[in-house]
């Protein structure tokens, strides 16, 4: 059996039965203007928008889309609704579990249709990056002879990920997580639907956002721990989702943690200390929470990438390079992957040197500039490459410091306001001992010392 006859079968049942069909898919979006977030692609005369036929110039004309995004921010959705909207076969595959054999048939099932029927076929093809260079190649073919309209969802960033002919070949759409304003949205539309829960039960406040932690952006998340509550609730014979219910029902306790309150701000603190701490544990802990409580992985990778400045340093000047990376990695996965990337930076963080002699040596700086202990630069030091320079003195008597032994020039670089002054105190800690040292040694060179 041909994989487009599943998906006929599929829609066959889900038409007789409704209820027999998981929330998500009930509530699956049937016009772009139900879809939930994704604005910047659904505004008039997108790309999509001309695509499915709306707007000025009619369909865009691309025979293959990559949809880029998140989990659960409707790439899935987005192929269905153009499928609909242009009256097409609709097949769907999943590369985990395809391959060559079944694009092949779905090609050759969309030849037949086309020249019996008139009927063109929408393939899309979820998780694409999961394909080999040999199995995306052999849809070439199919996308350039405009067989089917390919429609290919990834959460990999498909310049990586998928090959360069294929992708030259396809419009480009980059999808946004959805917040959680979008899957409130959807979910008070999910309860009142007729699709959906038609109203028989309610789902007070606190369990609401007890969904919203659990989704963390992603709608199919929402909708199937909501499904789970609510049929928790109907078996007991509750009138409301309520968050005990729901808790029981998706086995996930609610984290007090209120991400615009102070619980937001109370354990950020308290994860940052224990790496400052080197307490490797109680880092965890904290991140387990802000995590579990849907905090932004973006927020969390920007407070390491600033714990690594301030409280490590040059103890260990590899760890803003592992923060750095996990804030790009995080920034390109998403969670629930993006959990590792994190755990991996804050163990690294906990557990390096500490050293916060960059943070102190910068605010010492500052403190003197914003009392006034600034002055003139030195005669020496000035800009000498315009007319008129040398008369003023400027430049004159500078030592080029490559020019002597050891690269160092018994000169004047500070005003005169704060010369001789210490800002930078290294520790003793990690790599920064042997900056200490290299710091004593060039500081004597400057005083004219030969150490």
């Amino acid at each position: 059996m041909e994989p487009d006859l599943f998906t006929a079968a599929a829609e066959e049942r889900q038409s007789k039965d409704p209820a027999a069909s998981p929330l998500a898919v009930r509530m699956r979006p049937r016009t772009l203007d139900e879809v939930v977030g994704q604005q910047h692609l659904l505004r008039p005369g997108s790309p999509l928008r001309r695509l499915v036929g709306e707007g000025a110039g009619g369909p865009a004309g691309a025979s293959s889309v990559l949809l880029w995004g998140p989990p659960g921010t409707g790439k899935t959705t987005l192929a269905y609704v153009v499928s609909r909207a242009t009256d097409k076969r609709f097949v769907e595959l999943s590369a985990i579990t395809a391959g060559v054999k079944e694009v092949r048939a779905v090609i050759d099932g969309a030849r037949r249709s086309s020249g019996a029927y008139g009927k063109d076929t929408v393939l899309f093809l979820d998780e694409i990056h999961r394909f080999s260079k040999a199995q995306q190649d052999s849809l070439l073919p199919a996308v350039e002879n405009r067989w089917i309209t390919l429609i290919a969802a990834t959460t990999e960033n498909p310049y990586f990920s998928v090959i360069s002919p294929l992708l030259s070949r396809s419009l480009l759409l980059t999808l946004e997580p959805l917040t959680d304003e979008d899957v409130r949205g959807l979910l008070r539309r999910a309860v009142a639907d007729e699709r959906g829960l038609a109203g028989a039960l309610t789902l007070p406040e606190d369990a609401e956002g007890h969904l919203l932690r659990i989704a963390g952006g992603d709608a199919r998340r929402a909708l199937t721990a909501l499904e789970a509550g609510a049929g928790a609730a109907s078996a007991k014979g509750e009138e409301a989702v309520t968050l005990a219910t729901l808790e029981e029902a998706v086995d996930r306790a609610a984290v007090t943690y209120d991400r615009d309150g102070d619980q937001h701000y109370d354990v950020a603190s308290a994860l940052i200390k224990s790496i400052r701490g080197s307490d490797v544990d109680a880092a965890l802990h904290y991140l387990a929470r802000m995590i579990e409580a849907g905090e932004d992985p973006r927020f969390i990778a920007r407070r390491l990438m600033i714990s690594a400045s301030e409280d490590i340093g040059l103890a260990d000047p590899t760890a803003l390079s592992t923060a750095v990376a996990a804030a790009q990695a995080v920034a390109m996965i998403g969670f629930p992957e993006a959990r590792i990337t994190l755990s991996q930076a804050t163990i690294a963080l906990a557990l390096a040197p500490k050293s916060n002699a960059a943070y102190t040596a910068i605010d010492a700086a500052l403190a003197d500039v914003r009392a006034g202990h600034a002055g003139p630069v030195p005669a020496h030091l000035r800009d000498g490459h315009y007319g008129g320079a040398s008369k003023l003195g400027h430049g004159q008597g500078y030592q080029y410091p490559h020019d002597l032994p050891g690269g160092v020039a018994a000169q004047q670089y500070a005003p005169d306001a704060v010369h001789g002054k210490r800002y930078y105190e290294p520790t003793r800690y990690g790599t920064e001992a042997r900056y200490a040292e290299v710091a004593d040694r060039v500081r004597a060179r400057l005083r004219g010392e030969n150490p």
